[in-house]
């Protein structure tokens, strides 16, 4: 797996869920060989692989591995297509959103994170009770088996806060987010010490945006910001069911802009800590 923006996997196995890059990878593959006039059976024969791994693969199944990308381009005409369409693809993963996948990449290697929120604590900073309330309230209702995929998944990415002591990570949240009750109090105050826990390091930033800040520069929604090690400037932004990583490097500035500015209207990192100190006291 590499450390850009394009993630490429070449291997035979199966996917524990489709992707859509597999599933739009496989599509292409489809509407090429068909145009060709090939069945499956004899496309399947001059890439020197079954009509079921050919199904798999045309269906978003299947990871499809180097050889069979390098085949089907001779055997379709050679035009580059699916080279570069292989070089997108992503696994489906359980327990992370498929929109969120490839962010979800880049965070393991990024040399800086930056996050603002103003919906719910930041996924790396939350209680694993505070998960668990989260994961319950999803609509469509989530089984018990997906719920605890969900939580260890999440509990695992949190592992970086303290696993890349270098790597500065920044957030940015709303006092809301922290006042919205769940649970009973001894669930709020463990929620409120993970965050005061996790954002102890000297790596790690938190600043609160005061209810009295009033309106500012980031109301168009929550904003995730990273560097890669080639020093590229990404972006990440999420809503209902949907979610874009943003690469124009004028949108990124924009938002590097955007949340600079709300820095400085955000009380400072002593002031955040006694604010949710303060919090967890009123409990």
């Amino acid at each position: 797996m590499t450390d850009s923006i394009d993630v490429t996997v070449c291997d035979g196995e199966r996917e524990p869920g489709p992707s859509d890059s597999l599933r739009t990878f496989g599509a292409v593959v489809q509407a090429l060989r068909e145009h060709a006039g090939f069945s499956r059976v004899e496309f399947g024969t001059l890439v020197r692989f079954s009509k079921h791994t050919v199904e798999s693969v045309e269906l978003g199944r299947r990871m499809p591995d180097e050889r069979f990308v390098e085949r089907a381009e001779e055997a379709l005409g050679n035009t580059g297509a699916l080279r570069k369409a292989a070089g997108h693809l992503t696994r489906g993963e359980p327990g992370l959103a498929a929109w969120f996948r490839r962010w979800a990449r880049l965070e393991k290697v990024a040399v800086s994170l930056y996050t603002y929120e103003c919906r719910l604590v930041p996924g790396l900073l939350q209680s694993q009770g505070y998960a668990r309330a989260v994961f319950e309230g999803t609509i469509p209702v989530i089984t018990d088996e997906e719920l605890e995929t969900l939580l260890a998944v999440r509990m695992e990415r949190q592992r970086m806060l303290h696993e890349r002591p270098t790597v500065p990570f920044s957030f940015i949240v709303e006092e809301h987010v922290f006042r919205r009750r769940f649970g009973d109090a001894e669930q709020m105050r463990a929620m409120l010490d993970q965050v005061l826990e996790h954002s102890a390091p000297r790596n790690v930033t938190l600043q609160i945006v005061p209810l009295e800040a009033g309106l500012h520069a980031c109301l168009d929604g929550p904003v995730q910001l990273l560097e890669t090690p080639e020093r590229r400037r990404l972006a990440y932004s999420e809503g209902q069911q949907n979610g874009r990583l943003i690469a124009d490097a004028k949108e990124v500035s924009l938002l590097h802009q955007r949340y600079d500015k709300l820095r400085s209207q955000a009380l400072n990192p002593q002031d955040s800590r006694g604010l949710l100190e303060r919090l967890r006291g009123e409990l």
